[in-house]
């Protein structure tokens, strides 16, 4: 932080742009195309389907997987293993966790809903990038849910709580702290917690996350309104 302002010139409670798009993929029931800066990432939707192995159906419910997934040319580092690495596979996970209290999966029992995550570009906050898109491209399916999903990171940097973490700032900030807010409905499903956080740190960290928060939902709802009302325009800032 230099009089301030952090290491790309943001305020501490200001986030970077946001861009979002429905509808990008054809062949999939859902899409959504979601950037936080340079942080870029593609979802797509499949189902609800067959699960594939009959034994692993739920009689209840839908069994929703998710697949997150960084591309070979999404880092600066140079090419990476299209193998899945265990952060990844601990990341789906994590935002399956998420997911799942907003999406109504009660709906549609013994099958499976898929979701696919590709980082196209990472530069920090890629999680909570992939949950707002892995949100906007299950509504862009049709998939019934309780409450659009917002994701949303906070940190500390030399002390101070700041929101929209980069990837220098998550590299060397002090702490980090990811969001999934329903904020429709005043929930969090996901909350996370990596450093050493006060307790008044702590509660200035969800209401910066709220007030993102805020903002993202309106674009989510704006974008799926345009899709239907102005096909051939995006919502993109």
């Amino acid at each position: 932080m230099v009089n301030g302002r952090r290491s790309d010139g943001r305020l501490p409670d200001e986030h970077r742009s946001v861009k979002m798009e429905v509808g990008v993929i054809n062949n999939a029931e859902g899409s959504a195309l979601v950037a936080y800066g340079n942080t870029v990432i593609l979802a797509a939707v499949y189902g609800p389907r067959e699960v594939p192995q009959k034994h692993l159906e739920l009689p209840d419910k839908a069994i929703l997987r998710v697949r997150y997934h960084m591309t070979p040319f999404s880092t600066s580092e140079g090419r990476k293993s299209p193998t899945p690495s265990r952060r990844e596979i601990e990341i789906s996970k994590v935002i399956r966790t998420a997911l799942e209290p907003a999406v109504i999966l009660e709906r549609f029992p013994r099958t499976t809903i898929d979701v696919y995550l590709e980082v196209l570009q990472a530069d920090g906050s890629t999680r909570v990038t992939g949950i707002t898109a892995a949100s906007l491209a299950l509504a862009d399916a049709g998939i019934p849910m309780r409450d659009l999903l917002v994701g949303v990171s906070i940190g500390k940097v030399s002390g101070t709580i700041v929101v929209d973490l980069n990837q220098l700032e998550d590299q060397y900030g002090e702490g980090d702290m990811p969001f999934a807010i329903m904020y429709g409905h005043g929930l969090i499903t996901l909350m996370q917690a990596d450093g050493e956080w006060l307790p008044s740190e702590i509660n200035q960290a969800v209401e910066l996350a709220f007030k993102a928060a805020e903002r993202i939902y309106k674009m989510q709802k704006d974008v799926l309104k345009s899709k239907y009302t102005e096909p051939s325009v995006s919502l993109m800032t």
